[in-house]
């Protein structure tokens, strides 16, 4: 064979195992994103939807159509303490659901909150955790935390903040989104509540936290002891800390920017409101006095400590509701509509 001959055959031979090693490359680098691609699925964009690559348990297809039943709730007390039930559908315009940063479907829940028909401050204060803070008016939730942790991490001291910008939760116009059990929950202030009680620009009660002391938007009287100062905007006494967070292992670094709870500290006196976001004064239902939340527009939103006792029935497990068939013990109310202002289970009259 001449030495040209040689030469073709040796470059055709080259030639065949670098087409071949090439196409197994591309095979293996498109097995690679096709593996990526699923995980991305299965986490979700960055809520509380974790998992939502494909329908979660309890969750119906994207495909399907789910009729909600009409919203329904009462209040009521039953000795000692308040009952808030509800079917967990809100009463109110809400956002289409599923929806970017949130893939869930509003399914309808059995709840039966239970709290103190006469509050009482505790001798310190207790930290949210992982509970809800309590309930709206229409037995919603109030549920300002995640389900994200730095490094996913749920020991950690890095939790991440709904409402900062920096997560995708797919919240709608009420601050709210839906959890995998097809929860609807609010994060922040909650719109539909408020004008479904009357204007935005008033004091308004929107809720009943889980220690029982009522729960307003963000409007609330200039002097916290007189009702003819007029109204203002409540602001809070958080603010983000100056400096850096720990470098890793111990946590993520970077600036404190608002990202994660860790990233606020309470200043005393800042604002027009205490540690738990609440303060002591008149209200429009309780003209006498008692201490009563705000959820405002900045941090916290939705407080994370507890003036009172917060009841049992917004344990961990309450986030999704408590126990089918009533809350603790459970015992069931009295069947029947819920409360007018004024009436068994509701605040006391509005003051015209």
């Amino acid at each position: 064979m001449s030495r040209l001959v040689q030469n073709n055959v040796f470059k055709v031979d080259l030639e065949k195992t670098f087409m071949k090693k090439s196409l197994a490359l591309i095979i293996a680098l498109g097995g690679i994103v096709w593996l990526v691609g699923q995980e991305d699925r299965r986490r979700g964009p960055g809520g509380e939807g974790r998992g939502s690559g494909g329908p979660v348990r309890g969750q119906p297809s994207q495909a399907e159509k789910v009729d909600l039943p009409d919203a329904q709730s009462k209040i009521y007390v039953e000795g000692e303490y308040r009952f808030i039930e509800s079917n967990g559908v809100p009463d109110h315009d809400h956002g289409k659901f599923p929806r970017r940063g949130n893939p869930h479907t509003i399914l309808p829940q059995t709840y039966k909150w239970r709290v103190p028909a006469n509050p009482e401050g505790a001798s310190e204060l207790t930290e949210l955790g992982r509970r809800p803070f309590g309930t709206a008016l229409n037995g919603i939730p109030f549920d300002p935390g995640t389900a994200e942790y730095w490094n996913n991490d749920r020991n950690s001291d890095w939790r991440y903040e709904a409402l900062s910008g920096h997560l995708k939760l797919g919240v709608d116009d009420n601050n709210a989104h839906v959890q995998p059990t097809g929860a609807y929950h609010y994060h922040g202030l909650p719109i539909g509540v408020i004008l479904n009680q009357g204007s935005p620009d008033r004091m308004t009660m929107v809720g009943y936290a889980a220690d029982g002391f009522p729960v307003y938007a963000n409007y609330g009287y200039k002097k916290a002891d007189d009702p003819k100062s007029g109204l203002k905007k409540m602001q809070s006494s958080w603010s983000t800390k100056s400096g850096t967070r720990p470098e890793k292992p111990q946590g993520p670094g970077g600036a404190f920017d608002g990202r994660f709870v860790a990233d606020y500290e309470y200043v005393e006196g800042q604002g027009d409101l205490d540690e738990s976001n609440g303060r002591f004064g008149p209200t429009p239902e309780y003209p006498d006095g008692i201490y009563h939340y705000y959820i405002v527009e900045q941090f916290p939103f939705i407080p994370r400590k507890f003036k009172g006792t917060p009841d049992e029935s917004f344990s961990v497990r309450g986030a999704a509701g408590p126990p089918r068939g009533g809350g603790p013990g459970g015992r069931r109310g009295p069947r029947g509509g819920g409360p007018r202002r004024g009436g068994e289970g509701g605040p006391p009259p509005r003051e015209r």
